[in-house]
């Protein structure tokens, strides 16, 4: 070959080389397994969440995503443990409100805050929760279980999948609005609480649908009263917080993906476009439908939008009622 006309095809080569040399890293990902840490232990409302969008991501993006349970401390030890993690996109948190937003100021501590130290990728699921209790508690609706409660608060007893959940801060604010007091035991997620509140360990709680659901269907709880502003469609039967007298009374659990702080903003992009492809797909919506939760994927940004208005209306709620744990 002449010299003159290879030296062409080795310029090319020379550029393709360098062009690749310098690619950031980030357009690579992902080369290896992606870790997703759950708050809390399997089998609660946000490890099922993990679980459905787990098995899609792996198969559009080409690597594993494990899920990583580690439960305690109102899921602060996983918040804690995603936000010192490497900034990659191979270690993130699945988490719900608790952990992110009402943990740190309940527990009072200050080694991660979610706004700085979190990178929101966008919402997974949306889950209005029920008021159950157990079957042997003699209150068919609402109005019976808070005469039973102002009787003999002393014997009412509500499991909460962790302090400083929704759900923990829904039932703080339920007692508020009904001029009521009852005795709260914290879990270390809500499939204990769950276990326990079956058992008849405690007589209610107020959980997410999609961990009620199954106990309702069979008879082992009776829902009183859902938290969302509309009707479950799972529960149609159920009125609502609202309907009963407690105006524009809302609590519902949201499940979102989160980074720690300094991801490249394209891992956030890919991953944000795969969870909007993933969460409008008929049988990913039809497993969330069958747990009682909406599947429902947003922008980082509009996420973000949706963190800062519920922290706004739940931190009054803790600092009013003296939420703290140790």
């Amino acid at each position: 070959m002449n010299v003159r006309s290879f030296l062409p095809a080795l310029m090319a080569g020379a550029f393709v080389f360098a062009a690749l040399a310098v690619q950031p890293a980030s357009a690579r990902w992902p080369e290896k397994p992606v870790r997703l840490v759950v708050p809390y232990p399997p089998g609660g409302n946000v490890d099922v969440a993990a679980r459905v969008v787990a098995g899609r991501l792996q198969e559009m993006l080409g690597q594993p995503f494990i899920i990583e349970n580690r439960a305690g401390a109102g899921g602060m030890i996983a918040g804690e443990y995603v936000a010192k993690a490497a900034p990659d996109g191979y270690t993130l948190l699945v988490s719900s409100n608790g952990p992110v937003l009402f943990s740190p100021l309940i527990f009072r501590r200050t080694s991660y805050q979610w706004r700085k130290d979190f990178v929101t990728i966008g919402s997974i699921s949306f889950t209005p929760m029920a008021v159950v209790v157990h079957p042997a508690l003699p209150a068919k609706n609402l109005n019976e279980f808070f005469a039973l409660a102002r009787r003999d608060p002393a014997k009412i007893t509500m499991g909460s999948s962790s302090a400083g959940s929704i759900n923990h801060l829904a039932s703080e604010l339920l007692q508020s609005a009904a001029n009521t007091k009852w005795t709260t035991v914290h879990y270390k997620g809500n499939a204990p609480a769950m276990t326990d509140l079956v058992g008849g360990q405690v007589q209610f709680s107020i959980e997410q649908v999609s961990s009620a659901m199954p106990f309702i269907t069979d008879g082992r709880l009776r829902p009183l009263a859902v938290t969302s502003l509309k009707r479950v469609s799972s529960l149609p039967d159920v009125p609502t917080l609202d309907e009963l007298g407690f105006k524009g009374f809302e609590a519902v659990t949201f499940t979102g993906l989160f980074a720690p702080a300094g991801i490249p903003g394209d891992i956030v992009q890919q991953l944000n476009a795969a969870l909007t492809k993933i969460l409008v797909e008929r049988p990913v919506i039809e497993k969330f439908d069958g747990i009682g939760a909406e599947a429902r994927a947003s922008g980082a940004d509009e996420f973000l939008s949706y963190l800062q208005k519920e922290d706004a209306k739940w931190s009054p709620v803790i600092k009013q009622a003296n939420v703290v744990a140790e």
